[in-house]
């Protein structure tokens, strides 16, 4: 005799909530053995209840519903695996960074903003393979990674090496709107280098600037530009423009983030000896 259980029972057996089990229905992800024609009414099978819990511990993972089913559907263990390995990497991503985040919060918490050195510093302008774009600080992260390995394969290419070390621009609408604003994420090249894709040559204009440095990750890199901020209002020699970082060690140079080293520049009018 065929078993039915109706959603309710079902839910009971599963742990999962007869709004989640319609909406899985929905979705493709879980359809019920059978639907009454007259009623709508669904009703599901005993062999259903080990998938079903499958599901809710996925989700409780966090998977999204297309991975789930992707995994429920896949043609062997190996393609299941795929899709768990990729998604335990993102959850440790997000592990990290969130550590990072609650270690930040706590120095902020414990530590008040401190005077950072400051040098004063005048450039001239720099020959440079750059990648310009629309960027928001969502995107931010994804776009820079992508910007640089460009960048790099274009120079790779070229046979030629760059002549300094990462850098890019932000504009003040970057920082003042939620949709972004202009990002120049460039290498100084000793030479002309033709355009590659995103990858074109262009020159950086020469500035004005006050320089700090940043130890460490980017999760706390609003410290050292609110101290640095702090300084040149004090001293009312802020001018517009867009600020410059300098990754003299980034994370294509070591896995250790304590070690990444950025240069924050303010443009200002006047240079004067390092303080």
């Amino acid at each position: 005799m065929r078993v039915r259980l109706a959603i309710g029972d079902f839910a009971r057996m599963t742990h999962l909530s007869v709004k989640a089990l319609r909406h899985y229905h929905e979705v493709g992800v879980l359809v019920p053995a059978e639907i009454d024609p007259s009623s709508g009414y669904r009703f599901y099978e005993p062999d259903q209840v080990p998938v079903a819990q499958v599901i809710r511990r996925l989700r409780d993972l966090g998977l999204p519903l297309d991975e789930v089913k992707e995994v429920l559907q896949a043609a062997d263990v190996e393609a299941r695996n795929r899709v768990m390995l990729a998604h335990l990497r993102r959850m440790k991503s997000q592990l990290e960074q969130t550590e990072s985040v609650v270690a930040s919060l706590q120095s902020l918490l414990e530590r008040p903003l401190a005077p950072i050195a400051v040098e004063h510093r005048s450039v001239g302008p720099v020959r440079a393979l750059a990648v310009v774009d629309h960027v928001s600080m969502l995107e931010l992260d994804t776009w820079w990674e992508d910007a640089f390995a460009e960048l790099e394969l274009a120079l790779a290419s070229a046979g030629v090496g760059a002549s300094g070390p990462r850098a890019a621009l932000y504009s003040a609408e970057y920082f003042a709107s939620e949709s972004g604003g202009e990002v120049v994420a460039y290498l100084p090249v000793p030479v002309d280098v033709s355009s590659a894709g995103r990858a074109k040559l262009v020159e950086i204009p020469s500035a004005e600037l006050a320089v700090a440095v940043h130890r460490g990750g980017f999760g706390d890199l609003d410290r050292t530009y609110g101290a640095l901020g702090t300084y040149v209002a004090e001293r009312e020699i802020g001018v517009d423009g867009p600020i410059r970082e300098n990754y003299l060690v980034s994370a294509s140079d070591t896995e250790d983030e304590s070690r990444l080293l950025t240069e924050v520049c303010w443009p200002v009018f006047q240079t004067s000896p390092s303080s």
